[in-house]
């Protein structure tokens, strides 16, 4: 697998071009079956959450994937490709994993060390293999970064440093409006980021809890997982604000949900202390950018939230202790893929050493017919050992070698020294050879 990672996120871009970017509704869906069917990608996934958008893909080829990749990005995100293209990182292979699992254990997260991005590359994995355009390498890929990310969380105390960006959020909104506990609160939406949030302030004492959702069972669905609280209708939203102190919201709308003229008339009908709050989540905005102007009103999102962090610093001794977890799973990753790579050959170099055996004895015993059981058996056994120990050292050794960085040279000098078909090589690993005068198999279609 040549892995190749296209992205961007809140280290890269500004919030506006994040929240212009942003893929809702069933366009990830599209972005990734274009991606798939390209004629450079053979698998392809999407992480995409309120601060990052990253493709991964198989490619055979790195100039060309990184336009594909970049091209369709810009096509389903809506950015122009030159505008987008100033804020995109591209990783490739070694690097590309090494950025997977960085990210998988929080250290690439706004709020560094946070434990929610290994759900949300779960549900990447999960969206790619629904889609099928995961195949086998990109499943190991994610299964074993999402084995880092836990190895990360249980080896180091790297959750001290990372709080949710719920959590984070809430810290964000205490220090300008109070203790969450005890106020009045109004969760917009029922998705996975909103349902955090409600477990989050049930959990910090909040007792008198507003669900509202677009889909009205989804949100008395969160209600009675809760055990507390209840649901209040998507369209009287703007009613509800003046009679909260605090609006969490975090719904996947393409467009704003709450306008500030219906946070201002909020504000006015408001016989409660305080400021009217607002810990928005969602990218794009839920809320208007406008309230952040508005007498009797504090609202908290993405960009206060990445500038709040960004002062404060990771404060981690244990993102040091991660790092290195990270550096010796891509490592370990890389050479077990490597090795990985060239066992078709040697599986297909002993499988024609077998055949020459066996075609031997098959001569000698025409030639021999009078020759009795023991000594054909005898001789047999004699051969394969002397077959057997002369491959023994040289495909133990390359396979050493093949993990190493650049070994799959290797697996194509033993191809070349025994003269292997390429056919049965690729019939051992179950791809299929390459076409004359390409140099790789054929690709396009997403592994199943």
């Amino acid at each position: 697998m040549s892995l190749l990672v296209v992205g961007l996120s809140h280290r890269t871009a500004p919030v506006g071009v994040l929240e212009r970017a942003a893929l809702t509704g069933e366009v990830p869906t599209r972005l990734l079956h274009d991606a798939a069917a390209s004629a450079t990608v053979a698998e392809a996934a999407l992480v995409n959450t309120c601060n990052r958008i990253e493709l991964y893909a198989d490619v055979d080829k790195f100039h060309a994937g990184v336009a594909e990749l970049s091209l369709l990005l810009a096509h389903h995100s809506g950015v122009d490709l030159e505008e987008l293209t100033a804020h995109l990182y591209v990783h490739y292979e070694d690097r590309a994993v090494h950025h997977l699992f960085s990210v998988a254990c929080g250290l690439d997260s706004m709020v560094v060390g946070e434990g929610q991005i290994l759900g949300q590359l779960r549900d990447a994995l999960a969206r790619a293999q629904d889609e099928h355009t995961a195949g086998r390498g990109l499943n190991e890929l994610f299964q074993q970064a999402l084995r880092v990310g836990k190895r990360a969380h249980s080896e180091t105390g790297i959750d001290k440093a990372g709080q949710s960006l719920v959590t984070f959020g809430l810290e964000q909104v205490a220090a300008g409006a109070g203790d969450i506990a005890g106020k009045r609160v109004l969760v917009v939406g029922a998705g996975s980021m909103s349902s955090l949030a409600a477990a989050t302030l049930v959990r910090s004492g909040v007792t008198d809890l507003l669900i509202a959702n677009r889909t009205a069972e989804r949100a008395e669905r969160l209600v009675a997982i809760l055990g507390t609280g209840r649901t209040v209708d998507f369209a009287k939203v703007p009613e509800a604000l003046a009679d909260v102190d605090l609006v969490v919201s975090c719904t996947g709308a393409a467009g704003v949900v709450v306008t500030a003229e219906e946070v201002a008339a909020a504000v006015a009908a408001r016989t409660g202390d305080g400021p009217l709050a607002f810990l928005d989540l969602a990218m794009p905005r839920d809320v208007h950018h406008d309230v952040h102007e508005l007498p009797g009103a504090l609202l908290v999102d993405i960009e206060s939230l990445s500038h709040a962090h960004s002062a404060a610093g990771p404060g981690a001794a244990d993102v040091d202790a991660v790092t290195g977890i990270v550096a010796d799973e891509v490592a370990a990753f890389g050479a077990a893929q490597r090795a990985a790579r060239i066992a078709p050959t040697v599986v297909a170099l002993r499988s024609m050493a077998s055949d020459v055996v066996s075609g031997e004895l098959a001569r000698l015993e025409s030639r021999l017919p009078d020759l009795d059981e023991r000594s054909r058996a005898e001789i047999g056994q004699t051969v394969r050992r002397v077959v057997d120990k002369l491959l023994h050292a040289p495909t133990v050794r390359v396979k050493q070698l093949a993990a190493e960085p650049g070994g799959a040279s290797y697996a194509e000098a033993l191809r070349e020294l025994f003269d292997l078909d390429p056919a049965a090589v690729h019939a051992v690993s179950g791809t299929p050879a390459a076409s004359p005068g390409t140099g790789h198999a054929p690709r396009g279609g997403a592994a199943g």
